[in-house]
């Protein structure tokens, strides 16, 4: 199938790279600097340097768009699309957005003629190896059935998608996943903070780690992420343990409050994160920091975000 993909950061680059490379599909790849364009094409991609190249290389097909950017500008971002693309279009909203926005975007999309889909995307900058879990939420099951080669090709090998159910879904799933991840990441840190601040001094933390990869009841992938960090730098040397926060722990909690539900292990994770944020740091934030890094190539002094 044809898609351009609007977007060419972290996770934008490795969704291009990852259809284009597949000979599957005809990559459109548009981002606001050119760099990453020209990275995309080396991988197989078409480039577009405008929004109007964009448009044209459907050249009367049923255009998608793929928009992967910070949650911030991607309402404004999809909107401009919804006013530029023929109707028909399909929108897909790729980033970590609030569920609740996503809902009031799709009615605005859809009044404007085009469909839309949303889609959380997890597995970090390792889904290009590994495959993506994908998050799906739309109201159009036509446009879902459009887009899903897309999605076939970006599971693989080992990923995983699902339409969980109209527009919002999607988002919501995954806003629900990243607040999870918050409470077990923190979890983590502190153990190994009990380790390196306890009474057993110079603790192998790498071997640890290790020891728990090896099926005890907290095997898991952030486990092994903690391992590859511990091994290679020890005290976590030059990570100041300040923590980012991306908004999804955030939604959930505004959510869970307006719902009833109390979550007292992902509350008292984002409150750490916060403290983080004002120099109340340690090993365990530290931790957390290198976890990050691992997973999504994040700043290891806070910039970037889960």
């Amino acid at each position: 199938m044809k898609l351009a993909i609007h977007g060419l950061g972290r996770m934008g680059m490795q969704i291009a790279r990852k259809l284009a490379e597949s000979g599957q599909h005809e990559v459109i790849a548009y981002n606001r600097s050119h760099e990453p364009i020209e990275e995309a094409v080396g991988y197989g991609a078409i480039a577009a340097y405008t929004a109007e190249e964009v448009v044209a290389a459907f050249s009367g097909e049923q255009a998608v768009v793929w928009v992967m950017l910070p949650a911030e500008i991607t309402d404004g971002v999809v909107m401009e699309w919804a006013g530029r693309l023929p109707g028909g279009s399909i929108i897909i909203n790729g980033g970590n957005s609030d569920f609740r926005k996503t809902k009031e975007l799709n009615e605005s999309v859809k009044a404007k003629g085009m469909h839309f889909v949303d889609i959380g995307v997890s597995g970090g900058v390792w889904g290009y190896q590994n495959g993506f879990p994908l998050m799906c939420g739309t109201d159009e099951a036509q446009a879902f059935t459009v887009i899903e080669p897309a999605l076939q090709t970006l599971v693989k090998p080992g990923g995983m998608y699902y339409h969980f159910g109209p527009s919002g879904a999607g988002h919501y799933v995954k806003m629900v996943h990243n607040a999870i991840e918050y409470g077990m990441m923190q979890s983590l840190g502190e153990g190994f903070r009990m380790l390196h601040d306890g009474p057993y001094k110079v603790m192998n933390l790498a071997a640890a780690a290790d020891l728990w990869q090896h099926h005890s009841v907290i095997t898991s992938w952030l486990t092994e992420l903690s391992r590859d960090a511990l091994a290679e730098n020890p005290e976590l040397e030059g990570i100041s343990g300040y923590v980012a926060e991306s908004g999804e722990a955030r939604w959930t909690l505004e959510a869970a409050k307006d719902m009833g539900i109390d979550l007292p292990a992902i509350q008292a994770a984002f409150d750490v994160r916060l403290r983080s944020q004002q120099g109340e740091t340690n090993f365990a934030t530290k931790v957390v920091a290198a976890q990050r890094n691992k997973f999504g190539a994040h700043n290891l002094n806070g910039e970037g975000k889960a």
